[in-house]
């Protein structure tokens, strides 16, 4: 997950992920931070389900969706996708899921509060959160 100051909110290992699990992730996250007017999502069968569709209805939350073959809709979230990938998925052997949570969520920390972004005037992610244009349930 990416918010559009670059923030990651979050990161769920799973060894798969239903529309179920991301309803739980954005529970989980959204009862924190706040419910977004949208979110820009993939093809993916995690995202088209009926799960993720009903809950967005309930809280008046649109799923934009990225064209199907335009990772270009998407393009700072596959930015972010590829650093994931090679600072942290490429540079460690994660030997449970529980490892794979811990090295994941210790590079997320650090993403979003230490190292600086040029997109956002070389800040850490954290220092924008207060204008994250989240907004609490409705």
């Amino acid at each position: 997950m990416l918010t559009s100051n670059r923030f990651s909110p979050a990161t769920d290992p799973r060894f798969s992920c239903r529309g179920e699990d991301v309803v739980q992730t954005l529970e989980r996250v959204c009862r924190k931070i706040g419910y977004p007017k949208s979110i820009r999502v993939d093809q993916g069968s995690e995202f088209i389900s009926r799960d993720l569709d009903f809950w967005a209805y309930q809280k008046d939350v649109i799923l934009d969706f990225s064209r199907p073959g335009k990772p270009t809709d998407i393009a700072f979230i596959e930015s972010f996708n590829g650093k994931f990938r090679a600072e942290c998925l490429d540079t460690h052997w994660l030997m449970s899921l529980d490892d794979a949570r811990s090295k994941m969520e210790e590079w997320r920390r650090d993403y979003n509060e230490v190292r600086p972004h040029s997109a956002i005037g070389n800040n850490p992610p954290i220092s924008l959160m207060n204008g994250s244009g989240m907004r609490h349930e409705p």
